[in-house]
């Protein structure tokens, strides 16, 4: 089942970039024990996790969409993945709320080979990828005939960037590498691959500035608002979303860490201009993800 986008696109009130799958449809999750306890305490969220179905209509009912993933990092963390070809069987199924993106472990000598096979036979939209989690430095350029796959392609990436919840209170981090995860070390691919849309997850503290530098100086830089309630936003992130980069900012909740409905209610109270609203709760996805009204 190759999947084929089913939103009523003038009727969804806002696009959620950023959403995981963490439960597959046989009760596999993505990351193993310890790391699904710490990241619940990290966020105060429930360990209990919403499958692809139950993610589905919790968006349909808000008339909004979601961009739904997980994230292979096998190699790292010798945990099986959950399936990226069942998620966007899901999203097929589920096509007026879900929108499919792709995860490869970046590690693997046939990455490039995995991308194109999703595309070419389950329609995934976009990739996604961890780097502290995957174990990878995203500048290097052993990974370069990745994105020049990815490139050739025409679909977005999305890198999480700053500290991350999984692995945080562990001892040692459970072995994860937060440098990995540095925006600055995206400015190196940004550079190398003009036209790959880049998207930058999450407030990338305590790199912040190096973020928001690179999301002005690079044209193909984005960034989406996810892993953060908007009420501890910094405040220069807060700035640049209302000038000079209010066309590249985005809504993103990383459901199921932190709900959309709460996500929402924090940003309503943020002081975001009238104007810039709707460009990051909906516009600046639809032309990164290139949708149409059908």
């Amino acid at each position: 089942m190759v999947y084929q986008l089913g939103l009523d696109l003038p009727n969804v009130v806002a696009i959620d970039t950023h959403v995981h799958i963490e439960i597959d449809d046989h009760g596999h999750n993505a990351l193993p024990p310890t790391l699904v306890d710490a990241a619940s305490k990290y966020f105060k969220a429930d360990t209990k996790r919403p499958g692809l179905d139950e993610i589905a209509e919790i968006y349909r009912e808000r008339q909004m969409a979601a961009v739904v993933f997980t994230v292979d990092a096998e190699i790292a963390l010798g945990h099986a993945p959950n399936s990226s070809e069942e998620i966007a069987r899901g999203a097929a199924r589920n096509n007026d709320a879900l929108i499919p993106f792709g995860s490869v472990d970046p590690n693997r000598a046939d990455a490039a080979d995995r991308v194109r096979r999703l595309v070419d036979d389950f329609g995934v939209r976009g990739f996604k990828f961890h780097p502290t989690v995957q174990n990878f430095d995203p500048s290097s350029p052993e990974f370069y005939p990745l994105y020049e796959t990815l490139q050739s392609l025409g679909l977005p990436v999305i890198f999480h960037t700053g500290q991350t919840g999984i692995g945080s209170g562990l001892p040692g981090g459970f072995g994860l590498k937060l440098r990995l995860s540095n925006p600055m070390l995206l400015d190196d691919v940004a550079a190398d691959f003009p036209q790959l849309q880049i998207v930058m997850a999450h407030p990338s503290v305590p790199w912040q500035d190096e973020a928001l530098a690179v999301a002005t100086h690079k044209a193909n830089v984005w960034i989406d608002l996810s892993g953060w309630s908007p009420k501890y936003f910094p405040e220069n992130l807060v700035r640049h979303a209302n000038s000079l980069l209010q066309d590249k900012v985005l809504f993103g909740s990383d459901f199921p860490l932190i709900t959309p409905d709460r996500w929402l209610a924090d940003f309503a109270a943020l002081t975001i201009k009238d104007a810039v609203r709707p460009k990051i709760l909906k516009e600046n996805a639809v032309r990164l993800l290139g949708l149409r009204a059908g």
